[in-house]
């Protein structure tokens, strides 16, 4: 669970990678090939969106002045 300014900062950096890799992934190989590999990207992608959403509606967001 992202509970910092600082681990919020890393996820987005994580967030970022996944897309990309998942984006890759997309045009290296078509449709049913590594299929579960780009599931497991997106779940990926969907937890961390989670709990980026989570942190930006927290407390702690609201009075951070970064972001």
């Amino acid at each position: 669970m992202i509970s910092t300014p600082v681990e919020y900062e890393r996820a987005q950096s994580e967030l970022r990678d996944l897309q990309e890799r998942l984006a890759q992934l997309q045009r290296d190989h078509p449709m049913g090939e590594k299929g579960f590999t780009k599931a497991g990207i997106r779940k990926l992608i969907a937890r961390l969106n989670e709990e980026l959403a989570i942190f930006e509606g927290s407390e702690e967001a609201r009075s951070s002045p970064s972001s």
